[in-house]
């Protein structure tokens, strides 16, 4: 598989996921991004036996865009500290049926999950936690709207259940309400944007992940003008 890059250095990996491939292997999936990388790293960097990559954050299996990972111990560890301390900054932009209540805005909800989906209510409620993301409309059309969303917490499904359940579910997440089919097992979310302070050389990174081509995103690209 051949994989689209962004930034590459002896400590630091950061690569484009497609929609459709899971970030690390699971019972469900033996595919995953996290092994074609480390097999990029092998190939790349003329490693033979073990190659040391550990994911530092990932993305649901049909929501495509920027994942970190980690290509040393140290690296793992200041990245980790970096990602608790909200320290690293995740934009995210997301194509949802209908218009958002306002032009822009903040979520605020109490989180829990389980049973692979998020709960989320206005009010408090058995092991939730507070989730909250801003959001901005930056384009609509044919019913669609797009949004650029900064995430403040990274709960489970966060972003997904949060639009669903103030009625503007992801275009193609089925899972959340959307009555909307996406192609190649994606939902209309993708990690666009990502900055964060490097593990080492502490001077700041900036990656952004190329904006998926197919339905609905392509309606929207002109007025993405990306």
């Amino acid at each position: 598989m051949k994989l689209d890059i962004l930034y590459s250095d002896n400590h630091v990996l950061a690569v484009n996921k497609p929609a459709g491939l899971s970030t690390q292997v699971s019972n469900e999936h033996k595919e995953s991004l996290e092994e074609y990388a480390r097999e990029w790293v092998k190939r790349e960097f003329g490693k033979p036996g073990n190659v040391f990559l550990h994911t530092v954050h990932r993305l649901d299996r049909p929501v495509s865009g920027v994942v970190l990972f980690a290509r040393t111990d140290k690296a793992l560890s200041r990245l980790n500290a970096s990602m608790r301390e909200k320290k690293a900054e995740k934009i995210y932009f997301a194509v949802i049926q209908g218009n958002p209540p306002y032009e822009s805005g903040t979520l605020v909800h109490h989180h829990s999950h389980g049973n692979f989906k998020a709960k989320i209510t206005q009010n408090p409620h058995k092991d939730s936690k507070i989730a909250v993301l801003e959001y901005e409309r930056t384009a609509k059309m044919n019913g669609l709207s797009l949004l650029r969303i900064r995430l403040e917490t990274g709960r489970y499904h966060q972003i997904r259940a949060q639009l669903a359940f103030i009625g503007s579910p992801i275009a193609g997440d089925t899972k959340y309400g959307s009555k909307i089919k996406s192609e190649n097992d994606s939902i209309a979310l993708h990690h666009r944007e990502m900055s964060f302070a490097h593990p080492t050389l502490g001077t700041e990174i900036s990656v952004t992940a190329d904006i998926p081509s197919f339905y609905p995103w392509n309606i929207l690209r002109e007025s993405l003008r990306l």
